[in-house]
């Protein structure tokens, strides 16, 4: 638990802008990020309603982000979707099976239903 501790310090203290143990609540989702978890943002604010927020400025505590943060990754939520199969989507949008995708085919694929 220290080592994993050691890590969330680490990774808040770079977002930690005054070095006064408080991060703006947008950053968040970038430092669980930055940890290895990939929350969607319905998540992060999922995240953020277990977290004590001050207010006004809406600024995290270190004290508060802590432990709800180890819980995350003792937990192992949000890991990362499996290599397979982020490697069958691009197959699926790969149509002519030349390894690549074009940036045109790639906007197709994003904006047409």
């Amino acid at each position: 638990v220290a080592e994993i501790e050691k890590k969330i310090i680490e990774a808040f203290e770079v977002f930690d802008r005054e070095s006064n143990k408080t991060v703006d609540v947008r950053e968040i989702g970038c430092i669980v990020r930055s940890l290895g978890c990939f929350p969607t943002e319905a998540e992060v604010q999922e995240l953020l309603a277990k977290i004590e927020v001050e207010e006004p400025g809406g600024f995290v505590h270190l004290e508060h982000f802590l432990p709800v943060m180890t819980k995350v990754l003792l937990d192992r939520r949000f890991q990362p979707i499996p290599e397979d199969v982020i490697l069958h989507a691009f197959e699926a949008l790969d149509e002519n099976k030349c390894g690549y995708i074009t940036k045109e085919d790639l906007v197709k694929h994003l904006t047409e239903g």
